[in-house]
């Protein structure tokens, strides 16, 4: 089982909020590739307007995606406006 963790993105943010997450962006880009190493995140990457649809990632387990959720800067900081995880039962087909 995997899990999907959600961060959402406040539909009323101002710019100094956006820029806020800028800001912290290396230092969540750093913990990520840190967590990476784990092998535990297989996916990460934010929608196609990040300022409002938000990003996902997918995780081995649940227990990897609140471990990575419970450290992370964006998280940590109050800069998501919503988060959820979700356990994932994929079918993975041969060749993918």
């Amino acid at each position: 089982m995997y899990a999907v963790s959600f961060y959402d993105s406040d539909p009323d943010a101002t710019p100094e909020q956006f820029q806020r997450l800028i800001d912290t962006y290396p230092r969540h880009r750093a913990y990520l590739d840190e967590f990476a190493l784990s092998g535990d995140v297989l996916m990460i990457g934010t929608f196609g307007d990040p300022a409002t649809q938000g990003s996902m990632a997918i995780f081995r387990s649940r227990e990897a995606a609140e471990r990575f959720r419970e450290s992370d800067p964006f998280w940590t900081e109050g800069l998501v406006f919503g988060s959820r995880i979700l356990d994932w039962d994929p079918i993975v087909f041969a060749g993918s």
